[in-house]
C-alpha cells in the first residue's frame, strides 16, 4: 500500500441516532412492520448523508477520510459480530448457507424472538451506552463478512465522500464478549484471537479492494486492567498489529485507545508507540480520561502519527481552547522527538453527546454559550488543528470566545451557593449510618407482613401515546395544570388498578407524571437544566435527554409525595415510593467538570434525604432509591476503583439514612457485572436489592453466594428489554434457579427493570405470568416445609 497522510482534523465517531433521531422513527416502524427493509435502509443512507454533509459544512474534508464511517443499525459490537459471522449456536438457523447474517437476522440477535432471548446487553466501557454481548465457543464460526461494511463505503463514495470505515478492533471484541452457554468452564473467547484476526486481513483486503485509504479499528479494552495487561512490549497486541499491518492488501490502520491509559498508566504513550513500531499508520491516545504521553514512552512512532483526542467527547462544556492549543503544542515537540506527526481529534466518539447546542431554544440564557455538543466539537478540533498548525494569531477570535465563557461560568450566581455548602461542610459520621439491619428487619416485618416471595415491580409502567401526549400538550400550554393533574390522577388509578388485579404485593404509582427517571429529578433541583432536543443513544433506538448539572444543588420543594401519597390512599397493599439515586442521577447527567464528582453526589444525596423524610410523613413505609448506573462509573482501572466506590456508596447512605428502622429501603441496580462490586453493593446497607438477571439466566446469584449476601434481593425474573412475553415456565424455572441458591426468605419476584418502554398488552401477559409462577413456587415451599 502507498503511505496516506492522516488528516490534521479528525473525529472517531459522530452521533448516529439523528438530530432529530430519525433512526429511532425509522427501526420502530420498521419493527412495527409499518416499512419493509429497503425502505429501512433508504432512511439509514439519507441520515448518514445528511450527517456527512453537515460534518464537511463544519469543515472536515470530504475526501482526507476524516469522516469516520461509524453508522450502526443498533450498536457497533454486533456489527462487529455481523462481520465475522460469529452467529452464536442457538441462532445458527438465521445464517445463510455461507454462515453470513442479513439486517433482519441481526434484529433478530438483538432483539431476540418468541422462543429466543436477545444476546445479553450490558454497558460499554463507563458510560450509559449498552451494547450486545458476543458469545462465543470453541465451534463458534468465524469468517470474515465484510458485505456491510463494503457496501457502506461505496454508497457514499458514489456520493463523493470518502468515509472511514471503523470496526470494533479484534483484541477488544473477544474481550468484550462471553463464553456462548455450552462451551468448557474455563473457556475464554481470547483463545479464537487468530481466527479473529485471520478474519480482519480479509476484511482489510476487502476494503483495500473497495479503494478505502484508511480503516479505524478501536481498541478501547486496551486501557481496562486486563486489556492493558496485553498492550505492553512483548505482549499480544504487539503481535496482533504487527500482524494487521504486515497485511499485503490493507488500506492505513487508525488504531483508537479511547476511555483511558492504554497498557502501562505509569509509562503513557508506551502503547501507541509499539503499535507505530509494529506498523500502524495513526495511533490514537485519550487526553481527557487518560495521561498525556511523552517522547521517553511514545519510543520511535516511525513516521506515524499521533491523533490526540483532547476535545471531551463525552461531556458537553465548551473546550479550554487556550490550555488546549498550550498542550498540543508542547505534545508536538514530544511527537516530533519520537519521530512521528501530530492531529488533533477526539478523545472517543462524540456518540455520547448531543448533536447540536443550536437546536435548544429553551435552555436558561446563561448556558449555551458554556456548552458544546457534537457540532460544537468539530469545530473545536478543526479550530485546534489550525492555531496548531498556522499560529495562535490564526484563531485569536475563536480563543477569546472560549476564555470569556469560562470566565462568565465560573462567576455566575448558582455555580457555588454559601448554605448547599454550609450544609455539607457540617456533615459528621452520623449522617451516613442508619440502625442495624437486623434491628430493622424486625422492624419491618411488623410494619409490613408481606409474605414469602413478594411480588412487585421496578416503578415504572407503559408510558402510552396517550401520556406522552398529554405531557406534550402540558408542555406547550394547550392543557391547563388542573386538566393534566386530573389526567395523570386518572392514569394512576387505574395502574394501581391493573396491580391490584394482576395480585401483586407491593404497588407502585407508575410514574406517568416523569419523562424521564433522572430529568424528572433534575426539573425539581435547582442546579440542573433540561435539553429539549439534547438526544443520546442508549441502546438500539432508545435514547435518553441527559440534564445538564450546572451548579449546586438543592431540593426547592417536595414534589414526589403528591403523586405517590395519592396511589397510594388507592389499595389497602404495601406501597412503594420511587426515588432516582444520586450516582445514577449524575452518571446519566452531564456532570460539572469544574468541582469533584463526590461533592455534587453529597448535594443531590442531601436534597433526596430531604424527600424521602416527607414520603416517610405522608405514610409511605417502603422507598425505593434507584442506582441502576453505581457500577457504571466504575473506573476502569482496579487501583482508582476503592476511591469511587467509597464515595458514591456514601452518598446512597447519605440519601437514606435518615429513614426510620419501619421503612424499608430498596434499590435498583442495572447490567453489571456484580461480583466486582459484591461488596459496595452490600455497604449500601438498603433492606432490599433488585438486580438485572434474566437475561444472563441468574448468573448474578451465584455471586450473590459466594460472598454471603444475606439482605433482601429480588434477581429478575422478566427481561424486559425484549419486546417478548415470557412464559410461566420460563419465570418458574428462573425462580427456581434464584431458589437454588438463595434463602427463600431473603428473595423478592420482580421484573428486570422499568416497564416504561413497554406496552400494555404484553405488561399484563407477562406481570400474569409472573404472578402465576411465584403462586406456584410458593405452594411448592409450602409443601416442602
Amino acid at each position: 500500500m502507498s503511505k496516506q497522510t492522516f488528516p490534521a482534523a479528525s473525529i472517531l465517531g459522530y452521533p448516529r441516532i439523528g438530530p432529530n433521531r430519525e433512526l429511532k422513527k425509522a427501526l420502530e416502524a420498521h419493527w412495527a412492520k409499518q416499512t419493509d427493509e429497503a425502505t429501512l435502509h433508504a432512511a439509514a443512507l439519507e441520515l448518514q448523508r445528511n450527517n456527512l454533509a453537515k460534518l464537511t459544512t463544519l469543515g472536515l474534508g470530504a475526501t482526507d477520510a476524516s469522516l469516520p464511517g461509524d453508522f450502526a443499525y443498533y450498536d457497533q459490537v454486533l456489527d462487529a459480530t455481523i462481520a465475522l459471522s460469529a452467529v452464536p449456536t442457538r441462532f445458527a438457523d438465521l445464517a445463510a448457507t455461507d454462515g453470513t447474517i442479513n439486517t433482519a437476522g441481526a434484529f433478530v440477535l438483538a432483539r431476540g424472538d418468541e422462543s429466543r432471548a436477545p444476546l445479553e446487553m450490558t454497558k460499554w466501557f463507563d458510560t450509559n451506552y449498552h451494547y450486545l454481548v458476543p458469545e462465543i465457543g470453541e465451534s463458534t464460526p468465524i469468517k470474515a463478512n465484510a458485505a456491510a461494511l463494503v457496501e457502506s463505503f461505496t454508497a457514499h463514495q458514489a456520493n463523493g465522500t470518502t468515509i472511514r470505515p471503523t470496526l470494533v478492533g479484534p483484541i477488544s471484541y473477544l474481550l468484550l464478549a462471553k463464553a456462548e452457554d455450552g462451551a468448557a468452564a474455563d473457556f475464554d473467547p481470547l483463545v479464537r484471537l487468530d481466527e479473529v484476526v485471520n478474519a480482519y486481513v480479509e476484511i482489510l483486503a476487502a476494503l483495500a479492494a473497495a479503494g478505502a485509504p484508511w480503516v479505524q479499528l478501536d481498541e478501547p479494552a486496551l486501557v481496562t486492567d486486563r486489556g492493558a495487561a496485553l498492550a505492553v512490549p512483548g505482549a499480544l497486541a504487539e503481535s496482533v498489529y504487527t500482524t494487521l499491518a504486515a497485511a499485503t492488501k490493507r488500506p492505513a490502520l487508525l488504531v483508537t485507545l479511547g476511555y483511558g491509559t492504554a497498557g502501562n498508566v505509569e509509562r503513557p504513550g508506551e502503547t501507541q508507540g509499539l503499535l507505530a513500531r509494529a506498523g500502524v499508520d495513526a495511533v490514537h491516545a485519550d487526553l481527557i480520561r487518560g495521561a498525556l504521553p511523552t517522547a521517553n514512552f511514545l519510543g520511535d512512532l516511525a513516521g506515524s502519527t499521533l491523533v490526540a483526542g483532547i476535545v471531551d467527547s463525552r461531556n458537553i462544556w465548551r473546550n479550554n481552547l487556550t490550555t488546549s492549543l498550550q498542550t498540543l503544542q508542547g505534545l508536538r515537540a514530544e511527537v516530533q522527538q519520537a519521530g512521528g506527526t501530530l492531529a488533533v481529534g477526539t478523545a472517543t466518539s462524540l456518540q455520547h453527546v448531543p448533536h447540536d447546542v443550536a437546536l435548544e431554544t429553551k435552555l436558561p440564557a446563561h448556558l449555551p454559550e458554556w456548552l458544546a455538543f457534537a457540532n460544537q466539537k468539530v469545530s473545536e478540533v478543526i479550530t485546534l488543528a489550525k492555531g496548531l498548525n498556522d499560529g495562535q494569531e490564526a484563531v485569536a477570535t475563536e480563543l477569546a470566545e472560549a476564555d470569556a465563557a469560562i470566565k462568565n461560568r465560573a462567576e455566575f450566581a448558582g455555580t457555588t451557593v454559601p448554605a448547599v455548602r454550609t450544609r455539607l461542610a457540617n456533615l459528621t459520621t452520623a449522617d451516613f449510618s442508619r440502625s442495624d439491619a437486623t434491628t430493622r428487619k424486625v422492624a419491618q416485618e411488623q410494619a409490613l407482613d408481606l409474605p414469602l416471595l413478594p411480588t412487585t415491580t421496578i416503578g415504572s409502567f407503559p408510558q402510552t401515546v396517550e401520556v406522552r401526549s398529554a405531557r406534550a400538550a402540558h408542555r406547550a400550554g394547550t392543557i391547563n395544570d388542573a386538566a393534566y393533574e386530573g389526567f395523570l390522577k386518572e392514569e394512576i388509578a387505574r395502574v394501581v388498578a391493573l396491580q391490584e388485579e394482576l395480585g401483586l404485593d407491593v404497588l407502585v404509582h407508575g410514574e406517568a407524571e416523569r419523562n424521564d427517571m433522572v430529568q424528572y429529578f433534575a426539573e425539581n433541583f435547582d442546579g440542573f437544566a433540561e435539553t429539549s432536543n439534547g438526544w443520546v443513544q442508549s441502546y438500539g433506538s432508545r435514547a435518553t435527554r441527559p440534564s445538564i448539572l450546572w451548579g449546586d444543588v438543592s431540593r426547592p420543594a417536595p414534589f414526589t409525595v403528591p403523586w405517590i401519597s395519592y396511589a397510594a390512599s388507592l389499595t389497602n397493599k404495601p406501597f412503594k415510593g420511587m426515588l432516582t439515586g444520586p450516582v445514577t442521577i449524575l452518571a446519566w447527567s452531564f456532570i460539572r467538570d469544574d468541582e469533584p464528582l463526590s461533592v455534587s453526589a453529597n448535594q443531590v444525596a442531601l436534597a433526596l434525604r430531604d424527600e424521602i423524610a416527607d414520603l416517610e410523613a405522608a405514610g409511605i413505609s417502603i422507598i425505593q432509591v434507584d442506582e441502576p448506573a453505581l457500577r457504571e462509573l466504575l473506573p476502569l482501572r482496579s487501583k482508582d476503583q476503592t476511591k469511587y466506590l467509597g464515595w458514591s456508596v456514601d452518598s446512597f447512605r447519605l440519601s437514606t439514612a435518615g429513614a426510620v428502622d419501619s421503612t424499608q429501603i430498596h434499590t435498583h441496580l442495572c447490567y453489571s457485572e456484580f461480583g466486582e462490586i459484591i461488596n459496595a453493593i452490600d455497604a449500601l446497607d438498603a433492606d432490599v436489592t433488585s438486580i438485572e438477571a434474566a437475561r444472563s439466566r441468574m448468573e448474578v446469584t451465584e455471586d450473590l453466594t459466594n460472598f454471603g449476601f444475606s439482605r433482601g434481593i429480588g434477581p429478575g425474573v422478566y427481561d424486559i428489554h425484549a419486546p417478548r412475553v415470557p412464559s410461566e415456565a420460563e419465570v418458574a424455572e428462573l425462580i427456581n434457579i434464584a431458589l437454588g441458591s438463595l434463602d427463600a426468605r431473603q428473595l423478592w419476584i420482580n421484573p428486570d427493570c422499568g416497564l416504561k418502554t413497554r406496552g400494555y398488552l404484553e405488561t399484563r401477559e407477562s406481570l400474569a405470568n409472573l404472578v402465576a409462577a411465584t403462586v406456584a413456587a410458593r405452594s411448592t415451599l409450602s409443601l416442602s416445609v
